[in-house]
């Protein structure tokens, strides 16, 4: 029998250790920059075209490499920062796998010129899916100068698996975010299709942050510092006032490393306990630094999830930070007994009340409840006595006399029971037919209404929910909108990240009647907004509304509409606990059956419920 196992070619173990490392244009935009950091380089340029799919330029004023290790940096495990299996976990640097190069060149058309200070003329190296095809000495700048065109060029399977340039463009935007955040002191510039979309001087870290998301999030945000033996936390967490359910900004760093770790995200929300809605989330950009040897970076092929060494002690650290920043910064409600300079309390000037008298109580001593014979109703008014007028006119309705209804009351002395006879039956049904547009609202939530089979129970939030989200999916679809101009333009400002989500639904936007104005910088002042939404803050709306459109990553067309008129419809919607009048109801309960499909949300919740005539009698058996 013949030997099967073989060796595979270093072009095919190239091509399998990418599909690891390079899953898109974002992740060779973060293998490349993270290089250049690691060089020390002080100011990077990104420059890419059709949202890295075309190509990808990053240029760097680093140390640059030797011709040697120009070469060399392209085969597989070639590194500079580890030398045997200790130094792991001795780690200060960002790439050191010594996979990143070899295996975007694997998977891509790269050209590189490089050039160390003191050198002459530096390095130019041309390679195409893990081929050399030249090497040359030329002049250029110091630093490192590298293109790669035509990812998975030589792997359409791969290709054909990459999003719209817009969400590709966004996943870029967002790796960006996480090196810019950590990195304040070096300056960063991003360009595509040859328009600059951020420009990030050096500066400190708050700056930086509002460079990145703008300077409305300077207002949200406290700051938190604590130092301890086993770690150091630094950073800024966002005030209980600014909870959002969407598009918070949360980002954890370790050692200039970006991570995700939910159990710390959870000792920071337990923090936030009591003190902003359940469901939101706040932002926080919070800084670890600990010895590298109590961390395991090399558990992931990217990198991003980090295993500590003592998690539940610094779950616990991290939660006292946060709990004594909010302290600290009056977060938390609280009332002083203690102060020194108490208000000056006049006293009451009881002068002014000595004409007054106190009212005076009266009470029969001789009343025993149990003496059925003390009860003397002389005792009690004559209005009292006349409790019979009360119900006068009660046995009228709809402008229909309805004689008394007939109730004999037997004692029973054999079975212990009560026997009653209702009379009039026929024409009590009768009336109650005639007021079955007659609706009752029920703990300001439901209506409840009568229909042929029992009783129909209907959420008036969701109904309303249903009835708007069909009327403006049919503003965006026949391009009609009714639009309300703004006295004062209200300016609402996104993260580069979101930027190309709001271009790419901008135009159904202004189908549902907002009218929004870029400013430059991620600002946008908003003219117009849909009539019929007052009360509502046109700023949230939209940035709920691109939120929802990030979250999906949808590129199809009708999708993003959906999308559009659901969460539209949901904002402007009424809330549970406002009371309606029958009015209203009828006007509710009429548009939700003049639909197709009233009997559920857009997004699949509940609607109404009939509770039948026959489950009705069951319970009364």
């Amino acid at each position: 029998m013949s030997d099967i196992i073989r060796l595979l070619p270093d072009s095919v173990a190239n091509q399998i250790a990418a599909g690891e490392v390079i899953q898109r244009p974002a992740s060779v935009i973060k293998e490349l920059v993270e290089n250049s950091i690691d060089a020390g380089a002080k100011h990077i340029d990104v420059i890419v075209t059709d949202a890295g799919k075309s190509s990808i330029q990053v240029i760097d004023d680093g140390k640059g490499m030797s011709e040697t290790d120009a070469r060399l940096s392209f085969e597989r495990h070639a590194t500079s920062k580890i030398k045997e299996a200790s130094d792991l976990f001795a780690l200060h640097t960002m790439g050191f796998r010594g996979e990143a190069l070899a295996s975007i060149a694997a998977v891509a058309q790269i050209d590189l010129k490089t050039r160390q200070e003191g050198d002459d003329l530096g390095t130019h190296l041309v390679i195409s899916g893990s081929k050399f095809e030249s090497q040359e000495v030329i002049p250029c700048q110091k630093g490192c100068n590298v293109s790669v065109k035509n990812i998975f060029f030589n792997i359409p399977a791969r290709r054909k698996f990459l999003k719209s340039n817009q969400t590709e463009l966004t996943n870029i935007l967002n790796e960006f975010e996480r090196i810019v955040l950590v990195n304040p002191d070096i300056n960063f510039t991003l360009h595509n299709n040859d328009s600059e979309m951020l420009n990030l001087p050096a500066t400190q870290l708050r700056q930086r942050i509002m460079g990145v998301f703008g300077k409305k999030i300077n207002q949200e945000l406290f700051s938190i510092e604590v130092n301890t033996t086993m770690i150091n936390i630094s950073g800024f967490i966002g005030k209980p006032e600014s909870a959002r359910k969407k598009g918070a900004r949360q980002f954890f760093f370790v050692n200039g490393r970006y991570m995700r770790h939910p159990y710390f995200h959870k000792a920071v929300m337990d923090a936030y306990e009591h003190l902003i809605p359940t469901g939101e989330q706040v932002s926080y950009f919070i800084y670890f630094e600990v010895d590298p040897s109590n961390i395991d970076v090399n558990i992931h092929p990217t990198k991003t999830e980090i295993k500590f060494e003592n998690e539940p002690a610094i779950w616990q650290i991290l939660d006292a930070a946060v709990k004594e920043s909010l302290g600290k910064f009056n977060a938390v409600p609280s009332i002083d007994f203690d102060t020194e300079d108490m208000p000056d309390i006049p006293a009451i000037d009881t002068s002014y009340y000595s004409g007054i008298e106190p009212p005076k109580t009266t009470f029969n001593p001789d009343y025993n409840p149990f003496n059925t014979s003390t009860y003397s109703p002389s005792s009690y008014s004559n209005e009292t006595r006349n409790w019979s007028s009360l119900y006068e006119g009660l046995e009228k309705a709809n402008g229909d006399e309805l004689a008394p209804y007939d109730i004999d009351l037997e004692d029973s002395q054999t079975s212990g029971t009560q026997s009653f006879q209702i009379t009039h039956s026929e024409r009590l049904t009768d009336a109650v037919q005639e007021n079955s547009t007659q609706h009752y609202q029920f703990k300001g939530r439901f209506i409840l209404t009568s229909v042929k089979s029992g009783l129909m129970i209907i959420d008036q939030q969701r109904a309303h929910i249903r009835i708007l989200y069909e009327r403006y999916l049919n503003q965006i679809k026949n391009r009609q909108h009714a639009s309300q101009g703004m006295l004062f333009p209200e300016i609402v400002q996104f993260p580069m990240s979101e930027i190309p989500v709001l271009e790419n639904i901008m135009e159904d936007l202004s189908f549902l009647g907002f009218e929004l104005t870029p400013l430059g910088g991620g600002s946008y002042a908003i003219n117009g907004v849909p009539s019929g939404i007052e009360g509502l803050n046109p700023a949230e709306l939209v940035k709920n509304m691109v939120n929802s459109a990030v979250e999906k990553e949808c590129k199809v067309k009708d999708e993003v509409e959906n999308i559009l008129a659901l969460t539209l419809a949901k904002s402007a919607a009424i809330v549970p606990g406002q009371v309606l009048t029958n009015d209203e109801m009828n006007s509710l309960v009429d548009g939700l059956f003049a639909l197709a499909t009233p009997n559920y949300t857009p997004d699949g919740k509940t609607v109404l419920h009939v509770l039948e005539e026959d489950e009705i009698e069951k319970i009364f058996k």
